[in-house]
């Protein structure tokens, strides 16, 4: 089937859905997950799974679906959780399977309730047959608004409705709305849209909703209309709707009979449509045809789920409205007007509180005296006055900080201040270091702190005249007294032991047991050592680095070797008493890459060959870290490990693990343990190595199980990362780790690191989140800190704020350079206060919400349940959006849901923070991904969660060839596919290339060098290097946005309706996922009733 053209309609209930050939019809509402990957961790950083293929159509069918489905769909066992369900307890996926669904007779005069028009007047309640159910009554929103104040809402100025439409869900699947059992299908709320002449103005389908700003009532300024934006595609004014940009018309699909019944609270009545609109409107939809309900003869996707239509039954009147996609928050829309907005003017930091662009713009800081939100970003930049205006609306106070962030080089980084053996001055009291808000007084001979009002005496060096205004006259003339960001030069006494430290050292440690040499990886390795140690980080212009470098190799024993410059040939040394590991030579293990390279090349060559006949197959592992810590305590230095590490370490020796993986524990209340560590070996490690200054970096190549919630520990509290490639094979992922080891080898790091958050009075910092070890409530120690990692901090009040002073942050970093300098890095930025939560919610930034948000339940599934976190996330989103609608927005329909303008994406967002493998894991997510992810997730910056959770899905042949820049996006849903096109997908740690089954011959031959689709090789992770424009320029983008990211994204090409499309989907957000994730449609009209619930 062309699927460029428009399809036919769907065929009447009795008929059988034809299948597409090469997968299974899991996600057109039949089961889902069996052509899932089998194969260990596909989705993150394993080899592509070879999924198998499921048979002909027409041979598994599942059963009639009030049974369960069979075992190979891969669900969780009976009496358990199929998937984590929403609400408290009594809502589940669709209607249980104890209540028998019931249908209206088909001559039920539907006709009797009009329809309501959409726009926000309440709609009038007429009476309603039989009483009305639950699924209908708590859902319909009569019309959605997104914004601050809300203009009464006019009468529709000639709306004419046209025929009914329903949206197709965004992969297909869509039984009952899918995971939340509250909207029948095909009738979600319409969405109002702009107020008041709505029906007076011509559809603009091609301009996505979009908020206009707003004043709000609490601040007594004038009203302003809350939205303009498209007409719904069920409102049409006679002719088919205007087509979108990628997509393709088709028929609706079809929709749950109405009246079907669920159980629940009774409400008003939904809007329907008259059963005597003839014909369908275009509807539009991507290229698989419509989504389609359950299909009769059709197993549903989920146990307990209806199958409707499987017997004939009466006559069905047309399916009610359902919500267009194109008529709700469109982050690609938020996304692209941000970039038309601020990406031309730079951000100026030298106003209080002003809310940045966001991290998905491109712009120029100039530091003003407010740290650059590339090194600080907060959920909101005007923090309530009370605690208990705080707890109202229910929005995490937390700033998302990134010390050594990189900045891009039209930026300057920050200025090093030297006040020789005096040190930086500091407040007497509370210990915060000068910066632009304090206040010099009397004539500039004292200061008052800014953050606890204490007077200081100015030391007699530091004096200055203030000018009339009250400032110093050098203000301009000192970086602390006029930039956001700067560094202080360390004096003795910020040193370990009163004494400044060494240069750092580096220690590579190479597992050489028999998987590690029968992949290839050992020689690989050694290889690329030598060319490496060229490139370890140095201070400004320094000529060569100040780090020292050592080699171990390890199985079951540990090989130490001495690289002296004065020796012919390297010397190894072997440790095998591993239970007390001790390092066996001192003077020439830690050695100067210049004077002793001959030896260390010498030294890569044999190792290869040395173990090339190796047949032992156990490894140890917590004395490979001792022994490092061991060396470096030692050598009297801080440093980092490297370690290259390929099984469960099962041999003989402290830190010894077991195999527990176990996917049972799955959605019960053990599943908690997957994620904790097996044994608190790792912990104390942890913490010997912090004291020491003792970074892991650790790079893993599992074939199989090897307990990632464990290995990771280290490198976790040592503020080191993980690095994972299964299922290694050279020729496959030789690129990506050698790309991803040169980038950690040459990145500048922070050694011996301590950070501590200072705030003014009245709030505190509480809570923090990354990859650090903290031994009191105050001070974040880091062993090591990359430009890569953040530190989350949460804030709450302790006492009452004040509006005109605002609230102050600083956050300082005493660390040792990669020259062995110690150093003190300051950042400060000042909030605004508000006493009206108008301005709180006008100030507030979703990506740094949402990073926020994820971090705090990925560390909740250490110590709870999975399905209490997601509830925990469901319920506080709810809270912040019901709060606005209660206390902001004007009063309307019950109907309507209301979003605040700067939160609108925010349960488009949470939605994927939900869907994620973290909370939610398909069939094929391994327990060490989910560790893997839960740990990489912990210390991401703003930019990196937003395209994890949000993928970017960028066409290749809809903009010009000649063109440089990156094409715009579009929304991550099936539907947005046009089977005629290419597009990249990327999320930061993963990269595909979507080929559509039409696309033009040309198109093919530039960019595989192959004259058909049907000879692109499905899987091809490299482009054949072509020279004509196409070619060049998909290259190039691939490798801007390798780039644009901190990890190497290995390309995988995917045809459609290949078995590997399957793995492709799972990143297309807004449609359903096959492990029971909501569809961004559902999620919206879920929010809506918990949002409803609690204003009732």
């Amino acid at each position: 089937m062309n699927v460029n053209q428009s399809a036919p309609p769907l065929p009447p209930f009795g008929q059988s859905q034809p299948v597409y050939p090469g997968y299974h019809q899991s996600s057109y509402g039949g089961q889902p997950g069996s052509t899932a990957p089998t194969t260990p961790s596909g989705a993150y950083n394993g080899p592509v799974p070879g999924y198998q293929q499921t048979p002909p159509p027409g041979v598994s069918r599942a059963p009639p679906s009030s049974e369960a489905p069979p075992a190979s769909t891969a669900q969780a066992p009976c009496g358990q959780a199929a998937y984590g369900q929403f609400g408290q307890g009594d809502v589940q996926n669709g209607p249980s399977s104890t209540v028998q669904m019931q249908r209206f007779p088909g001559s039920q005069p539907f006709g009797s309730v009009p329809l309501a028009p959409v726009v926000s007047q309440p709609t009038v309640l007429q009476p309603y047959g039989p009483p009305p159910t639950s699924a209908q009554v708590t859902t319909q929103l009569a019309g959605m608004q997104i914004s601050g104040a809300v203009a009464p809402a006019l009468p529709p100025v000639g709306l004419g409705y046209g025929p009914p439409t329903s949206l197709a869900s965004a992969s297909g699947s869509f039984p009952n709305s899918g995971l939340y059992g509250s909207y029948p299908q095909g009738q979600a709320p319409p969405l109002s849209q702009a107020q008041g002449h709505l029906g007076a103005q011509p559809p603009q389908r091609s301009a996505p909703p979009q908020a206009s700003s707003f004043t709000s009532p609490a601040s007594g300024g004038p009203r302003m209309p809350s939205m303009t934006g498209p007409i719904l595609s069920g409102q049409g004014f006679g002719g088919p709707s205007l087509s979108q940009p990628n997509h393709v018309s088709s028929p609706p699909p079809q929709a749950l009979p109405p009246g079907t019944q669920m159980t629940g609270p009774p409400g008003p009545p939904p809007p329907m449509h008259s059963s005597q609109q003839p014909g369908y409107q275009l509807q539009q939809n991507g290229s698989f045809g419509p989504g389609r309900g359950p299909q009769p003869n059709y197993g549903s996707p989920y146990p307990g789920a209806p199958t409707f239509g499987s017997q004939p039954g009466p006559p069905q009147p047309l399916p009610p409205k359902r919500l267009d996609p194109d008529a709700i928050p469109s982050p690609i829309q938020v996304i692209e007007d941000d970039r038309n907005n601020r990406g031309s003017e730079p951000f100026v930091t030298g106003a209080r509180g002003q809310v940045p662009p966001l991290v998905t713009t491109n712009f120029l800081v100039k530091d003003q005296g407010n740290a650059s939100p590339r090194y600080i970003r907060c959920t909101s930049y005007n923090i309530p006055c009370t605690s208990d205006m705080a707890k109202q609306a229910q929005v995490p106070l937390a700033a998302v900080i990134k010390p050594l962030a990189r900045l891009p080089p039209e930026e300057a980084s920050p200025y090093v201040v030297d006040h020789g053996e005096s040190g930086p001055l500091r407040c007497n009291r509370c210990k915060a270091y000068m910066c632009p808000f304090m206040q010099f007084v009397e004539g500039g001979r004292r200061f008052q702190c800014c953050f606890c009002s204490c007077i200081n005496d100015v030391p007699p060096q530091y004096f200055q005249h203030l000018d009339h205004t009250g400032k110093r006259v050098d203000a301009y003339d000192r970086p602390e007294l006029s930039l956001g960001s700067y560094e202080f030069l360390a004096t003795v006494d910020y040193c370990k032991n009163n004494k400044f430290p060494s240069p750092p050292a580096f220690i590579f440690m190479i597992d050489v047991s028999y998987n590690a040499i029968r992949s290839g990886l050992v020689r690989l390795l050694c290889e690329e050592l030598k060319s490496l140690i060229d490139f370890l980080p140095r201070e400004g212009g320094a000529e060569e680095s100040a780090i020292r470098v050592g080699f171990v190799t390890y199985n079951k024993v540990l090989h130490f070797y001495n690289v002296k410059s004065s020796l012919a040939q390297p010397q190894m040394m072997v440790v095998s008493d591993v239970a007390d590991m001790f390092v066996p030579l001192l003077d020439g293990f830690l050695v100067n890459v210049s004077e002793s390279r001959a030896v260390i090349t010498s030294l890569l060559d044999q190792i290869p060959e040395m173990f090339a006949d190796t047949r032992e197959t156990e490894t140890v592992f917590a004395p490979v870290i001792q022994a490092g810590m061991e060396a470096l305590k030692a050598a009297e230095c801080a440093g980092k490990l490297f370690l290259f590490h390929t099984s469960l370490p099962i041999a003989e020796a402290p830190g010894k693990l077991k195999n527990r993986d176990d996917r049972k524990l799955i959605n019960t209340d053990k599943e908690k343990t997957l994620f904790q560590p097996q044994t608190g070996a790792y912990q104390t490690l942890a913490k010997e190595c912090v004291a020491q200054g003792c970074c892991v970096d650790l790079f893993l190549f599992p074939n199989q199980y090897v307990d990632v919630a464990t290995l990771s520990v280290v490198p976790q509290l040592t503020g080191g990362s993980v690095y994972k490639y299964a299922c290694f094979q050279v020729e496959n992922d030789q690129e990506r780790f050698l790309s991803d080891l040169r980038r950690d080898v040459q990145k500048v790091v922070g050694f011996d690191a301590v950070m501590r958050v200072r705030t003014s009075t009245g709030i505190r910092a509480v809570d923090f989140f990354g990859a650090f070890y903290m031994s009191n409530t105050t001070d974040v120690e880091l062993a090591g800190l990359d430009g890569d990692k953040t530190v989350t901090v949460e804030f709450k009040h302790d006492d009452r704020l004040n509006e005109e002073s605002g609230a102050l942050l600083q956050c300082a970093l005493l660390y040792t350079s990669c020259a062995g300098q110690r150093r003190l890095r300051i950042h400060n930025l000042a909030l605004n206060c508000c006493t009206q939560l108008a301005d709180l919610y006008r100030n507030c930034e979703t990506d740094t919400l949402i990073n926020y948000m994820a971090k705090f339940a990925y560390r909740g599934v250490l110590n709870s349940p999975v399905k209490t976190v997601r509830d925990t996330l469901i319920t506080q989103c709810a809270q912040i959006l019901a709060c606005y609608r209660k206390n902001c927005a004007s009063p309307s329909s019950a109907g309507q849901l209301i979003l605040p303008e700067c939160m609108k994406l925010l349960p488009v967002y949470l939605n994927c923070v939900l869907k994620s493998d973290v909370l939610q894991p398909g069939a094929e997510v391994t327990t060490d991904d989910r560790a893997y992810v839960r740990q990489l997730v912990t210390s991401m910056d703003v930019a990196e969660t937003n395209v994890f959770f949000y993928p970017r899905l960028l066409p290749l042949t809809k903009s010009p060839i000649e063109s440089a820049t990156e094409p715009p996006a579009v929304r991550a849903s099936e539907e947005r596919l046009s089977n005629g096109d290419i597009y990249l997908l990327e999320n930061g740690l993963n990269l595909f290339l979507w080929v559509g089954a039409s696309v033009q011959q040309g198109v093919v031959q530039s960019l595989f060098s192959v004259s058909s689709f049907s000879q692109i090789t499905s899987g091809l992770s490299v482009l054949p290097v072509l020279d004509n424009p196409l070619s060049k320029k998909v290259r190039g983008l691939i490798d801007s946005l390798r780039a644009q990211r901190s990890r190497y994204m290995k390309l995988i090409v995917v045809k459609q309706e290949d078995k590997l499309e399957m793995l492709f989907k799972h990143f297309l957000v807004e449609d359903k996922s096959l492990s029971g994730g909501a569809s961004y449609v559902d999620f919206l009209c879920h929010m809506h009733k918990e949002i409803r619930q609690l204003l009732s």
